[in-house]
């Protein structure tokens, strides 16, 4: 199986899991140490939450300012308008920020949530039938 695992360095492991827990990612406990946490969101998506320092361990570049430039993104789909509103309220609840307003496209819906270090997450809605119906138009 294809999987894909994403390391994010965070400043507090504890708050950054209460987080990515409230978002709806589990936790792996095979993948869980003292300085890293694994979360998953499926059977291919786990996000490795890193203590900065573990993250940098043997690396020769410095860590990037997450919090006030841009970075990655990455783009989380789900099955409805009603579980990006839930999973978007979920993350500002346990203390994340919306840093845009929701982008509706009639066919998708994208709300935009960023964590305690500014790692942004997409929470996407897709309305298959009504992208292809646009697309073939």
């Amino acid at each position: 199986m294809k999987q894909v695992f994403i390391n994010l360095p965070v400043e507090d492991l504890d708050k950054s899991l209460h987080f990515y827990t409230e978002l709806g990612f589990t936790i792996n406990p095979l993948f869980t140490f003292h300085d890293q946490k694994c979360m998953v969101w499926s059977e291919s998506i786990y996000v490795m939450l890193q203590s900065k320092h573990f993250f940098n361990t043997g690396k020769k570049k410095g860590l990037s300012d997450t919090k006030n430039y841009l970075s990655s993104s990455f783009t989380l789909p789900v099955a409805s308008i009603d579980s990006v509103n839930e999973i978007v309220a979920n993350g500002l609840k346990a203390g994340g920020t919306e840093p845009t307003p929701m982008i509706d496209e009639g066919f998708m819906q994208v709300r935009t949530i960023e964590d305690f270090d500014g790692h942004a997450w997409g929470i996407l809605y897709l309305d298959m039938e009504a992208f292809k119906n646009k697309k073939n138009k």
